[in-house]
């Protein structure tokens, strides 16, 4: 008896699909993390030039474009 409950329980938990949602949505998070900080770093990456060419342009004599 013990081991038609332990069989039960096997095939019950293959055919389960809740944890295969759970999977894809790790998944589809983990992606969409990975596009937010890569685009935060380009973006960080434009805004430190865009601050450096400020900063050279206040500091010198010469008339910036």
């Amino acid at each position: 008896m013990i081991m038609q409950t332990i069989k039960a329980s096997v095939v019950k938990f293959v055919k389960d699909e809740d944890g295969l949602t759970i999977v894809e949505y790790a998944v589809a998070g983990g992606l969409i993390t990975l596009a937010v900080a890569a685009g935060f770093t380009s973006l960080g990456t434009a805004i430190t030039g865009q601050l450096t060419r400020l900063a050279t342009c206040v500091g010198s004599t010469r008339v910036c474009s």
